[in-house]
């Protein structure tokens, strides 16, 4: 080989070495499903953490098994206003330093009571005119989004409909050859 050519690469790879440190690779990048919302990854897992929260796996599956946050983002995307829309992401971009703030640690770091009483504490925030009013309210409503969309989605999934309520079209089967007198009358007072 021919000691230019080699001295010349050896330039090469240790100018690229100088370069590595300086790049980021651990940049989170935004979801391209969502046309409306500016979503990353990390938001993703968080809105899975906080529906898995509020729908929790036990006996049935969880919301989280029923992959329930895209749901979320789904409904957010196609059937929220603009405003709506950056009120929520504004929510879900503000709720990590709100978990920081309250509870002194990340929010997969928590337990699954603090969790739930975090959510709920959260539901319950007034916003004002100042910029922290205003970041209270975004996660008010961001929580609050959060948690009808999850239930919503939970109870219209494939998965409850036809395993554990399983639906009918129908409300009731016709028997024609029933008589009345052997009809029992419905308990409506209990």
């Amino acid at each position: 080989m021919n000691r230019r050519i080699a001295l010349r690469h050896l330039a090469l790879i240790s100018g690229g070495l100088v370069l590595i440190p300086s790049c980021d690779f651990s940049s989170d990048d935004i979801l391209a499903a969502y046309q409306n919302l500016i979503i990353t990854d990390s938001q993703k897992t968080l809105l899975g953490s906080i529906s898995d929260t509020i729908i929790p796996a036990g006996e049935i599956k969880g919301a989280l098994n029923l992959e329930v946050p895209d749901f979320i983002l789904v409904m957010v995307n196609d059937c929220f206003t603009t405003e709506n829309q950056e009120k929520f992401t504004a929510g879900l971009t503000a709720f990590p330093d709100y978990v920081q703030k309250t509870a002194a640690k990340k929010f997969k770091g928590l337990s699954t009571k603090e969790k739930e009483e975090l959510i709920l504490t959260g539901t319950k925030l007034e916003g004002d005119d100042t910029p922290e009013g205003k970041e209270r309210a975004s996660i008010s409503y961001f929580l609050n989004s959060t948690k009808r969309l999850t239930i919503q989605g939970y109870m219209a999934s494939e998965y409850i409909q036809t395993e554990v309520i399983p639906y009918s079209l129908i409300p009731g089967e016709y028997n024609g050859a029933v008589l009345i007198s052997d009809l029992q009358k419905p308990r409506i007072n209990g």
